[in-house]
């Protein structure tokens, strides 16, 4: 007799069950049980769930030791082996818990209550349908009603496709249903009754013969209707007759319902071209291959992803297609269902617990050959993988900003090498980590440096607010842009309008001069503290009193700098009274669909000018936008992070090429308060190059990312002294143990220093070689969660910020 063993992740997310536990595999559950199968096994004095991610046949462990399964929670896997693999990767990379790895992994559905339902779709023998089935087609499937024999005979029926098995979730999410009419499959009865009808009964002929020729199938009503153009009441008496029975079927919902028009392959130009042949080529050769797609804005990255993802779809493989964030899917979902209809699948966090629930179970089951999603697609549970492509690649959305911290990208990458094939990752303005690896010959780097349709990049014109401010009162309008503004509503054209909005951090500007005061040590803006009337450094923990006199100009104007959207639109309203104006921030996009509908709205002409935060400055193609402003290019220069720069550069590229993207040219209108800025100066001539070779020398000189690798070491607790405390404890104990080449910066309280009753404070870790750390880490976390007490601790590879 065969032994067989598990080893299994419970569901108690500590260090001690990071790694498995073994079980013994009853003999009845030896021939059923599956990797990436769900069990209950006891843990201590309670039964818990863990997941299934080995089957070993020996064991140094005595069997006295050990304790058995006690019962199977899936008929099939819900994690296949490639996700497995993954899991237990990601656990070492994100420095999180695996049984939170494969959680995050699954839809929210798979963690609630389920009653699964088991039907009877083939012959089974009568002691079965009686034993089991309680003489009953169909019955409540619950694992605790069921011994193991029974268990084992359900999997056996259910590979042989003679039962199937449906699960309807409880609390958090239903299937949803729809009336439908099974039909009878007795055909003497049938043609019986179809000889005994009245020569007038013709809508019951239909019926009848339209059931003969489709015995005992099943056909929801809506469709039935459209099919044989009948009424209700012909089918009730159909139904009373006995010729077809009521039934409810299971109707998936679409997150996108919109009709989307087919759309045709465009015509390459010469560099799309070769772009295209270069991917393909990678794939057809059956060789992990990571492309860097640099594309100026309107350069038709899309299309070449679409002919590509067509290349391989044709050759029966599936696609996995990322987008950076929510507000971009419905935009790029368009786009991807023009071409490849319904073979397309959503996933992302906008949708509800049920609509996730049913497009996971479309791709496990393969109806689907596209994926289209926001971070979390890079789960999606595909087969036969033949393309991943990540738009938009140097969005910091990418990184899951809780636990666990992963980073879609890096994932992206990782099942490409998998699947040994091409992974695409396309940006106008590449983060420079991509750009250095491209430089390396580590990614390939493809460029396409043209617009397609021969479009024209915009012209951009960069305004000196300092002027504008010591001419007349405090606005959020240049007189350049005014008159621009007015230009456009005149002409029947659109404008679009960003304001920069830099989130919680405040920062001290000179109105006169631009300057920011940096901190001495990392060259950093420091950020203002109006509780205690300090700049602090939150890198190095370096602070000093807020300045009255600008220390570069010694002007007085030197004061904290900041302005909401709300204010703008009133402003706006003033200027131009007849503009019909669109706001899009968060508060104006809460509701769900609301941002689609305003950019559908904002599409159909029915707006003239768009106003919004960052979330407009990617993705949007309105041919009539020829005027674009940026109404505060500093704010996100004044962030107390070294990705300042680079992000500065991206915002005010990216929403630059929002405007003259069809056959009329476009306007960009910058405001600055730092016009000399090198990253303003290169956005303004569109030089990604030249701004990625100073900023590079940037971060050389200041042992920044890609030279260095970075880790954040976050702690909070509901006392400041206790955090700060204990935060001094493990920067000393770092120093003691980690190598001397190890950069140690803090610790100091981050800058947003206290959120919901906590305190907040951080370590920078800078090294060279990827992993050196990665021993103490998790000593660390080990150390940190066995201390009693209110300290939460948390590590952060790579963070994307410092806020």
């Amino acid at each position: 007799m065969t032994k067989q063993f598990a080893q299994i992740i419970v569901d108690v997310p500590t260090m001690q069950t990071n790694q498995p536990y073994t079980y013994i595999v009853p003999q009845n559950m030896v021939d059923s049980l599956m990797l990436g199968m769900r069990v209950t096994v006891p843990f201590g004095a309670r039964q818990v769930m863990g997941f299934v991610v080995g089957l070993i046949s020996q064991t140094e462990l005595s069997e006295e030791q050990l304790r058995p399964i006690t019962k199977i929670l899936d008929l099939t896997p819900v994690i296949n082996t490639e996700l497995l693999s993954l899991s237990s990767y990601l656990a070492e990379e994100t420095f999180a818990f695996r049984i939170t790895i494969l959680q995050t992994m699954l839809p929210s559905a798979f963690k609630a209550n389920y009653e699964r339902t088991i039907k009877i779709i083939d012959e089974v023998d009568e002691d079965v349908r009686e034993r089991i089935f309680k003489g009953l087609d169909e019955i409540p499937f619950k694992s605790s009603d069921f011994n193991d024999t029974d268990i084992a005979m359900l999997l056996k029926l259910r590979r042989q496709h003679k039962i199937e098995v449906t699960i309807e979730v409880h609390n958090k999410v239903k299937i949803k249903t729809q009336l439908a009419y099974q039909f009878s499959n007795d055909i003497a009865f049938l043609e019986e009754e179809l000889e005994g009808l009245n020569k007038s009964a013709k809508k019951q002929k239909i019926v009848l013969q339209f059931i003969l020729g489709h015995l005992g199938e099943t056909w929801a009503k809506k469709e039935l209707q459209e099919v044989l153009g009948l009424s209700n009441e012909i089918f009730n008496q159909a139904a009373i007759k006995k010729w077809l029975k009521k039934t409810q079927v299971e109707l998936l919902r679409d997150p996108f319902r919109s009709e989307v028009q087919p759309t045709e392959l465009l015509k390459l130009n010469q560099q799309q071209q070769e772009a295209y042949e270069q991917v393909v080529g990678a794939s057809d050769t059956h060789k992990f291959q990571p492309f860097l797609l640099e594309g100026i804005t309107g350069s038709g990255k899309t299309e070449v992803y679409l002919q590509a993802a067509q290349h391989v779809f044709e050759q029966e493989k599936t696609v996995l297609f990322l987008v950076p964030e929510i507000a971009l899917t419905p935009q790029m979902v368009r786009r991807v269902k023009g071409r490849f209809g319904a073979q397309t699948a959503v996933l992302h966090s906008g949708l509800s617990d049920g609509e996730r629930y049913d497009e996971w179970r479309r791709i496990e089951r393969g109806d689907v050959k596209i994926v289209v999603g926001a971070r979390s697609a890079v789960f999606a549970p595909l087969d036969n993988i033949g393309l991943i492509i990540v738009d938009e690649e140097h969005e910091t959305t990418y990184k899951q900003s809780d636990n666990p911290r992963y980073d879609a990208r890096k994932i992206a990458l990782w099942r490409g090498d998998y699947y040994q094939i091409p992974v695409v990752l396309g940006s106008a303005t590449p983060s420079l980590e991509s750009r250095a690896r491209a430089q390396k010959g580590i990614y390939e780097l493809l460029t396409l440096t043209e617009r397609a349709g021969d479009a024209k990049l915009p012209s951009v014109q960069i305004i000196d607010m300092k002027e504008t401010l010591a001419q007349g009162p405090e606005t959020n309008f240049s007189n350049e842009l005014r008159i621009q503004l007015i230009d456009r509503l005149e002409k029947g054209e659109q404008t679009v309008l960003m304001l920069n909005r830099r989130g919680f951090s405040s920062f001290v500007m000179c109105r006169d001069c631009g300057y920011v005061p940096c901190d001495p040590n990392c060259n950093l803006a420091m950020t203002l503290h109006m509780d205690t009337h300090t700049l602090k450094c939150h890198y190095c923990g370096h602070e000093e009193s807020i300045p009255t006199v600008c220390a570069q100009c010694g002007s007085n104007r030197i004061r904290y700098y900041g302005t909401g959207t709300e204010k703008v639109e009133a402003e706006l309203h003033e200027l131009l009274p007849k503009a019909r104006v669109i706001r899009m921030d968060q508060d104006t996009t809460r509701k769900k669909g609301s941002m689609d509908r305003m950019l559908q709205k904002f599409g159909n002409h029915e707006a003239d000018i768009l106003l919004g935060t960052q979330m407009i400055a990617k993705g949007l193609d309105f041919p009539d936008v020829t005027l674009v402003g940026v109404l505060n290019a500093d704010t996100s220069l004044g962030l107390p992070d070294f990705h300042a720069s680079e992000r500065t550069f991206q915002l005010l590229t990216q929403v630059s090429g929002r405007a003259g993207r069809a056959q009329k040219p476009g306007e960009v209108f910058v405001q600055t308060f730092n016009p000399q800025h090198y990253a303003i100066a290169y956005a303004q001539k569109h030089d990604y190059e030249g701004f990625y070779r100073q900023e590079m020398a940037i971060r050389h000189a200041g042992n920044y990312a890609p030279y260095y690798y970075t880790v954040q070491i976050q702690a909070s607790h509901s006392e400041e002294n206790q955090v700060a405390m204990q935060m001094l404890k493990v920067a000393h104990w770092l120093r003691l143990h980690a190598d001397k080449n190890v950069i140690i910066l803090g610790p100091s309280p981050k800058p947003i220093a206290k959120m919901r009753k906590r305190y907040y404070f951080q370590i920078i870790l800078k090294f060279k070689q990827r992993h050196e750390m990665d021993k103490l880490l998790q000593e660390l976390q080990y150390r940190a969660q066995k201390a009693k007490g209110d300290l939460q601790l948390s590590i952060d590879r790579d963070p994307v910020s410092f806020m």
